[in-house]
């Protein structure tokens, strides 16, 4: 276990709650969190930015935030943390807002050679029907800039995609239609220059929705994985680089998606989408791939904190 003297952590902020609506999620990873940081002593108090005034947080040495979503993951808060000065847990402004971004994270990855399942930006004039033809079906709608995946639908049938559009648009008005690539989800967690063990997701419903993630207990996560190891080496450096590109620090998370084995017995992996404020709940996944490296809930908090930086 690593040996981490608390006391140079000096007063901490946890930041949780928030007004986005991952706001329930976030209130859970925060006082576990919380709670984590009192156990070891350190001197750490709840923070939610919505119902606090941020001038408050002058009083503060550092901030872990465990907010998630709008507001608390898109560089909003990051930037009050750079103004004031105070070092915080996890990618700074730039990152964070990209990361939020599927879209812009999306280009930013293309152009850089990572890959990533087709798509298509949908508009309420979109040609629905040759969305489909293009890119097939089933595929997946989602806004832009939503967590938790608030908003995302699956299109299985032709006709389908103008109504998925429309529970999209509710969120975001950057909506994506995106290839359905069927060999698995799977998600590897980073903390500081490690990529931890690679987690298999594998929900029980129709795919990995708030439901899955949040609310059941039938989801299956199996870690170790599957895949041979020699992938699962390279899928980790993918995902560290993956990360590093959209200028991401500290720790966080990437979700990929692998494609069904070819007849030359090859698979390919298609990148998704970052977390750089992932959750910290008891069904949340950099928790679950700590435990699968031999770090517990308690020590990962404190690495996490380790980390916090300006800049």
């Amino acid at each position: 276990m690593t040996t981490l003297d608390t006391r140079n952590f000096g007063k901490v902020a946890v930041l949780f709650g928030g007004r986005s609506a991952e706001r329930e999620v976030s209130l859970n990873s925060g006082a576990r969190v919380l709670a984590a940081l009192c156990r070891q002593g350190v001197d750490a108090q709840a923070f939610d930015p919505a119902t606090r005034p941020l001038d408050d947080l002058a009083a503060f040495d550092r901030a872990f935030i465990a907010l998630h979503g709008r507001y608390g993951e898109d560089g909003t808060i990051q930037g009050v943390l750079e103004l004031m000065g105070i070092p915080y847990t996890g990618s700074g402004v730039m990152a964070s807002a990209i990361g939020m971004d599927k879209w812009r994270s999306k280009m930013l990855w293309y152009a850089a050679g990572v890959p990533i399942p087709d798509y298509v930006m949908l508009a309420a004039d979109s040609d629905y029907a040759a969305v489909e033809a293009s890119l097939g079906l089933p595929l997946f709608v989602k806004p832009a800039c939503e967590g938790s995946s608030i908003g995302i639908s699956k299109v299985k049938q032709a006709g389908g995609l103008a109504a998925a559009y429309g529970e999209a648009a509710q969120h975001d008005s950057l909506v994506i239609a995106e290839r359905a690539i069927l060999g698995g989800e799977y998600t590897v967690a980073i903390l500081g220059e490690q990529a931890l063990p690679i987690i298999k997701i594998e929900p029980s419903t129709e795919f990995y929705d708030y439901d899955a993630k949040y609310l059941r207990d039938d989801t299956a996560y199996r870690c170790p994985c599957g895949l041979p190891e020699g992938l699962q080496r390279t899928l980790g450096a993918q995902a560290l680089h993956a990360f590093r590109i959209l200028g991401g620090r500290g720790w966080g998370r990437v979700d990929f998606l692998m494609d069904a084995e070819a007849e030359d017995g090859t698979r390919n992996a298609y990148f998704l989408e970052v977390n750089t404020s992932p959750g910290m709940t008891d069904h949340s996944l950099v928790p679950m791939a700590a435990r699968a490296a031999g770090i517990s809930y308690d020590e990962l908090v404190l690495r996490v904190l380790a980390l916090a930086a300006l800049g």
